[in-house]
């Protein structure tokens, strides 16, 4: 089965703490938008404690155009890209010309020639390369993506898939939009870069720790189309969201995870590790309260969102990285994100410390 070889994500050098971009957040909002002044509880009650940044605080309190911010979408996604496949590589115990396909799973920029050709410019990767931009899939871009790289291993044994998910969500942020979804944005999303090293079954597995790929399940939800996205507009990209996303994950969640475990023959007890996109507490608490886990199963994904904030796709494979690198109990894993749609998207992983 498919194996991760390697994963490796981004650290920007603009962290900084969610108590001053809160500070921050209110020197823009409170002049126009008043009634603020009683949400600004809104980023302690993340419990966020440091955001993931691209840029520093500043640049946020300046209104920039859509082209001057898509234009430095291209420019830091590709530099940061760039940093965390050759990290990967090196972690990997692979060569670059050995790469057969990259995915690259974006929803916070626009680019055409999609990213993956800058890339492969740029790191002079093999021309004959099989491209997959995949665009549009917001926080479940992460587990997606993952999936499908793992199924285009699967298909082919000699393969050595790249996956690589930015989002730079800081700067989607609308300066002159006083609407309560920008400034709830303002108080949760952040940056980063991941990049993963999926390989097929013809390749020796070179790190002592195992994550195989077992199987795959989408949902789109009927009827939600407006539950999460983007609102295009002259100025930019507006951020959708509304507020019974929680309701509706705890609604569904343990049905639909029972229902795919079941599949597989398995029950939600044979889990060992949960990878889980941090979507928010309030989204942290659903999870906690379908399933019924016990113990702080959750743990490294709080602990991601408390150092980062949400970074939308990678999020949950920073997640995954964490567990690759701190340690993870022999056993089955399972990804899970939810994102537009609304949908979910989840990843059965067997995971053994060789």
């Amino acid at each position: 089965m498919p194996s991760l070889a390697a994963i490796s994500t981004i650290d920007f050098p603009y962290k900084v703490s969610q108590q001053e971009v809160k500070q921050t957040a209110k020197a823009l909002f409170v002049p126009s938008f008043p009634q603020v002044e009683r949400m600004m509880a809104a980023f302690d009650n993340t419990e966020i404690i440091t955001r993931n940044f691209c840029k520093p605080l500043e640049y946020y309190r300046d209104e920039h155009s859509f082209q001057e911010m898509n234009a430095e979408y291209i420019r830091i996604s590709l530099e940061f890209a760039v940093k965390a496949i050759e990290a990967g590589i090196e972690l990997a115990q692979i060569s670059k010309d050995q790469i057969t396909d990259i995915l690259f799973v974006s929803t916070t920029g626009l680019s055409t020639p999609s990213l993956d050709a800058l890339i492969i410019n740029q790191m002079k990767l093999d021309q004959n390369i099989n491209r997959t931009p995949i665009f549009g899939l917001g926080c479940a871009g992460g587990v997606a993506g993952f999936s499908k790289a793992s199924i285009l291993a699967k298909a082919n044994p000699d393969a050595v898939i790249l996956l690589v998910a930015v989002e730079l969500c800081s700067l989607t942020f609308l300066r002159n939009d006083y609407s309560k979804s920008n400034f709830i944005g303002s108080s949760l999303f952040a940056d980063g870069v991941c990049a993963c090293i999926i390989t097929g079954d013809n390749h020796a597995n070179k790190s002592r720790k195992s994550i195989k790929f077992l199987g795959t399940q989408s949902k789109l939800y009927y009827d939600s189309l407006d539950v999460m996205g983007w609102e295009f507009l002259d100025k930019g990209f507006k951020v959708l969201f509304l507020q019974d996303i929680p309701t509706i994950i705890e609604k569904n969640i343990r049905a639909d995870i029972s229902y795919f475990l079941q599949k597989n023959g398995l029950s939600i007890a044979d889990i060992k590790n949960f990878i889980f996109h941090p979507g928010g507490k309030k989204v942290l608490t659903a999870y906690q309260d379908a399933l019924q886990v016990e113990g702080d199963f959750l743990k490294n994904t709080r602990e991601v969102m408390n150092d980062n904030g949400n970074m939308s796709s990678p999020t949950v494979l920073y997640v995954l990285e964490r567990f690759f690198n701190l340690g993870f109990e022999n056993g089955y894993g399972l990804m899970v994100a939810m994102g537009p749609g609304f949908s979910s998207e989840m990843v059965l992983l067997q995971m053994n410390n060789d």
